[in-house]
């Protein structure tokens, strides 16, 4: 999980999931438009969601077409929620021995 937290660290990169929100496979040319970020700059992020498995890539014909990997961002949440419950159930306990 770490990996991933640390992929979605960054604003460029959540910028690029949210532009792969919708499912449809994206280019490395078609993530770059309106990002002000070259080409080569949005390349690097993309390894980094690749190498942390929250997107992956497919080659179709000369380029590189880039999809969201639910699953790895399920996973994120899960965990996510996991840490809450333990830190809600942490906050009652001490909100307890301050009460008594």
């Amino acid at each position: 999980m770490a990996s991933v937290f640390a992929a979605l660290g960054d604003r460029t990169r959540l910028s690029l999931l949210s532009r792969l929100c919708d499912g449809r496979s994206l280019s490395i040319t078609e993530l770059t438009q309106d990002t002000g970020v070259t080409r080569q700059g949005i390349s690097k992020h993309l390894k980094v969601l690749e190498d942390s498995g929250v997107v992956s890539r497919e080659r179709v014909g000369r380029e590189s077409r880039y999809v969201i990997r639910a699953d790895s961002l399920v996973e994120a949440k899960r965990y996510l929620e996991r840490a809450s419950r333990q830190w809600d159930d942490a906050i009652v306990r001490l909100q307890k021995l301050v009460d008594d």
